[in-house]
C-alpha cells in the first residue's frame, strides 16, 4: 500500500470506522437474530425440529471456519477485495433468505450468509490497522469496533422480534440488502486497497486442516446439546476437529511461510487476548439470550420495550469503547482486562442474588449498565494486543483468530449456560408433559388450561425459569472470576504489548 492512499485513508477514518462497524452490526446481529423471530418463520415453512436447529446453528458452522481462510486471503490478495466481495456475498444470501420459498432453500441461504460473514469480519478488524496508524487513536477504534462486535448478538433475538412484530420474519433478513448495496460503492471510495502479501505460497491445505478442524470443534459446542444421536456424533466430530487442528500447529511449525504464525500464542498477551474474548463472548451471548426471554416471556415485555431496557447495556459499552483508549494508555492492557473481568463478575453477582419474576430497574440497570461496560473494555484490550502484537502480514489471520474465538465463545455459551438453565428451570417445574421443556411451551400448555390453572402454571414456570437464570449468573460470576485470575497470573506487568 503506497504512502497516498494510506494517507487518503487516514484522513477519512472515522468515516471508514462508521460504515465497518455499520456492516459488522450486521453480521453479528444475524448469528442470533432468527432466535425470536423462528417461531413465525416456522408457522409459513413448517420445518421440523431438526429442521429448525438448522436453521439457526448453520450461519455459525459455515463461518466459523473460514475466518483463517479469508483473513489470510485479505492479507495476500487485498482486504477490500475480500470485504467487497463479502459484501455482495452478505447481501444476496440476505435476499435468498427474505424469498426462501421452502426449508431447504432456507438452510442453502443462511449457510451463504455464513461465507458471507466469514469475508466481512476479519476484514473490518484488520483494515483498522491500516486506517488508524496511530495507536491511541487506534484503540479508541477498536473500542467502539469491540462494543459493536459485542452488542450485536445480544442485540439480534429483541431486533429479530421487533421486526416480526412490526413487519414479518423477512424483514429480519431484508434489512441488510440495502446496507449492504450501499456499503459496496462506499467502500471503493473510501477504503484503498491494502495488503501485505508474505514472500510465500498461500498454503491451501493448511486452510483445508484449519477450516475442518473448527467445523468439528464448532458441531461439537453446538449440537451436542440437542441429545439423541448428537450425544456421540458431538464428540466424535470434537475428536477429529482436535486431531486436525494439531495438524494444522505441525504443519504451521513446518512450513517456511505459514498461514498463521502458531509462535503467536507464545506470547502471553496474545493467548490471554484470544482466550478474553472467547470468555466474553460466551458470558454475553449465552445471557444476552437467557436476559432476552426473561425480559418477553417473564416481564411479559413487548420486543420494543425489552429492546429498550438493553440500551442500559448499548450506552454503557459506548462509553466504555470511549474511555478505553485513554484507560488503556494510562493503565495498560494487562490491567484492563483483568478490571474488564472483575466489574463483569460483580455486576453478575448482584443480578443472581435480585433477579425475581417482578421487574427492579434499580437492579436490572445497573446490572446491564455495569456489565456493558465492563465487557467493552475487555474487548477493546484484547483486540488492541492481537493486533498489536501480530506483524503486517498477518493482520488479518490475527483478526480471524480473534473472530473465531468470538464464533466459539457464543456458541460455548449458549450451549453450556443454556443447558444448565433449562436444566434447573425443568428440576424446578414439577409438572409432567411438554411444559418442562421450556417457558415459550408452558405458556402454549397453560393457554390450554382453565384460566385459574393456566395462571398457576405460569407462575410456577416463571419462577422455574428465574431459578436456572440465576444458576447460569453464577456460572457467568465464576467464568469471570477465574478468568480474571488467569490473565493476572498470565499476563506480564509491562503497560505494553510488543510485537514479535
Amino acid at each position: 500500500m503506497t504512502a497516498a492512499p494510506v494517507l487518503a485513508v487516514v484522513r477519512r477514518r472515522w468515516v471508514v470506522l462508521a460504515m465497518l462497524c455499520a456492516s459488522l452490526l450486521l453480521v453479528s446481529v444475524d448469528a442470533t437474530v432468527l432466535h425470536m423471530a423462528l417461531p413465525a418463520l416456522s408457522a409459513d415453512l413448517r420445518p421440523t425440529a431438526t429442521a429448525q436447529l438448522w436453521i439457526i446453528s448453520v450461519y455459525s458452522l459455515v463461518a466459523a471456519p473460514l475466518l483463517l481462510a479469508f483473513g489470510t486471503l485479505g492479507d495476500r490478495y487485498g482486504r477490500r477485495r475480500i470485504l467487497v466481495l463479502g459484501y455482495l456475498v452478505f447481501g444476496l444470501a440476505s435476499l435468498g433468505c427474505a424469498l426462501a420459498p421452502n426449508v431447504p432453500v432456507m438452510i442453502a441461504m443462511r449457510a451463504l450468509l455464513g461465507v458471507g460473514g466469514a469475508m466481512i469480519m476479519p476484514a473490518t478488524l484488520s483494515l483498522l490497522r491500516q486506517a488508524f496508524p496511530d495507536r491511541a487513536e487506534r484503540r479508541l477504534a477498536i473500542g467502539i469496533w469491540s462494543g459493536v462486535a459485542g452488542s450485536g448478538a445480544v442485540l439480534g433475538p429483541l431486533l429479530g422480534g421487533f421486526l416480526v412484530q412490526t413487519f414479518s420474519w423477512h424483514a429480519a433478513f431484508l434489512i441488510n440488502v440495502p446496507v449492504m448495496v450501499a456499503a459496496v460503492p462506499l467502500t471503493f471510495w473510501l477504503i484503498p486497497e491494502s495488503s501485505d502479501p508474505p514472500d510465500g505460497p498461500w498454503d491451501l491445505r493448511s486452510a483445508v486442516l484449519a477450516a475442518l478442524g473448527v467445523v468439528g470443534i464448532a458441531f461439537l459446542i453446538k449440537q451436542t446439546q440437542h441429545g439423541g444421536a448428537m450425544y456421540v456424533l458431538g464428540p466424535a466430530a470434537g475428536l477429529a476437529g482436535g486431531l486436525l487442528l494439531a495438524a494444522f500447529v505441525r504443519r504451521q511449525r513446518r512450513l517456511r511461510v505459514p498461514l498463521l504464525p502458531v509462535q503467536l500464542f507464545g506470547n502471553p498477551a496474545f493467548s490471554v487476548a484470544v482466550g478474553s474474548v472467547f470468555v466474553v463472548l460466551a458470558a454475553l451471548v449465552g445471557l444476552g439470550l437467557l436476559f432476552a426471554q426473561y425480559l418477553q416471556l417473564v416481564l411479559a415485555l413487548e420486543p420494543m420495550d425489552a429492546a429498550l431496557r438493553l440500551l442500559f447495556v448499548m450506552v454503557a459499552a459506548i462509553v466504555g469503547s470511549l474511555v478505553a483508549g485513554p484507560l488503556l494508555q494510562r493503565f495498560g492492557n494487562r490491567l484492563m482486562i483483568i478490571m474488564g473481568f472483575a466489574v463483569s463478575a460483580i455486576a453478575l453477582a448482584f443480578a443472581a442474588m435480585g433477579i425475581a419474576v417482578t421487574e427492579n430497574l434499580w437492579l436490572l440497570g445497573p446490572v446491564l449498565a455495569v456489565t456493558g461496560f465492563g465487557v467493552s473494555v475487555s474487548l477493546t484490550a484484547a483486540s488492541d494486543s492481537l493486533l498489536a502484537i501480530a506483524p503486517a502480514e498477518h493482520a488479518g489471520a490475527a483478526a480471524a483468530v480473534e473472530e473465531t474465538a468470538y464464533e466459539l465463545g457464543a456458541g460455548l455459551g449458549v450451549a453450556i449456560l443454556g443447558s444448565l438453565a433449562t436444566g434447573v428451570y425443568a428440576a424446578s417445574l414439577d409438572v409432567p408433559g411438554t411444559a418442562r421443556d421450556g417457558l415459550t411451551e408452558a405458556t402454549t400448555v397453560a393457554s390450554a388450561l382453565p384460566p385459574q390453572a393456566g395462571a398457576a402454571l405460569l407462575e410456577a414456570a416463571r419462577l422455574a425459569f428465574v431459578d436456572g437464570l440465576r444458576v447460569a449468573l453464577v456460572a457467568g460470576t465464576v467464568l469471570f472470576v477465574l478468568a480474571a485470575v488467569a490473565a493476572a497470573r498470565a499476563l506480564p506487568k509491562s503497560k505494553e504489548t510488543r510485537q514479535i
